[in-house]
């Protein structure tokens, strides 16, 4: 149960409708998860849907990447919404259903791909040291070149910020679900 009351569509301001109806529309008619919370401030909800976008939607990262990244943002911050949301598109994008599963027990996966490795090493050092050692700086720098890595940390970050919404506000899951153990 969220902690957060669902709004009612028929009682939306004009800003409400707008911004509902722009995110909404790529995510299939409905805006649950961080995004129900921050309706709630359309212009916050109209900003993140924004930055979202740029990361996600207009984003050059390698969705397998990308999605990599979700999930191990996700896990650590053991956000159920957030995992529900993106595990089958990180299957989609052709992450190993292995390392998923590594991911989801916590354990540490074993990764073909190095670029896989690279992500993950370069994500779960930012989000357990708040900071990068030269080694990993260099090595994802020499990997994806500057703009891919400003991305992919810009990325984080904002999915970080999701997980947090996702779990101050308690956002359900579809179908009551808990992913995460």
């Amino acid at each position: 149960m969220s902690r957060v009351p669902p709004l009612e569509p028929d009682r939306f301001t004009p800003e409400q409708r707008r911004v509902y109806a722009e995110i909404a529309g790529p995510r299939g008619g409905t805006v649950a998860g961080p995004f129900g919370v921050w309706m709630h401030q359309p212009r916050i909800a109209d900003a993140a849907n924004r930055f979202g976008n740029a990361v996600r939607a207009e984003g050059k990262l390698d969705k397998r990447l990308f999605e990599l990244m979700v999930l191990t943002i996700a896990r650590h911050w053991s956000a159920q919404y957030e995992w529900s949301a993106h595990e089958d598109a990180a299957r989609k994008a052709g992450l190993a259903d292995a390392v998923i599963e590594d991911i989801r027990q916590r354990r540490a996966p074993t990764f073909a791909n190095a670029d896989e490795k690279l992500v993950h090493d370069l994500v779960s050092e930012l989000i357990t040291t708040r900071s990068l050692r030269q080694e990993t700086f260099d090595r994802a720098q020499a990997a994806l070149g500057l703009d891919l890595m400003i991305e992919l940390v810009t990325a984080a970050g904002f999915y970080t910020v999701a997980a947090m919404m996702i779990n101050a506000f308690d956002c359900p899951v579809p179908g009551g679900k808990r992913p995460l153990p």
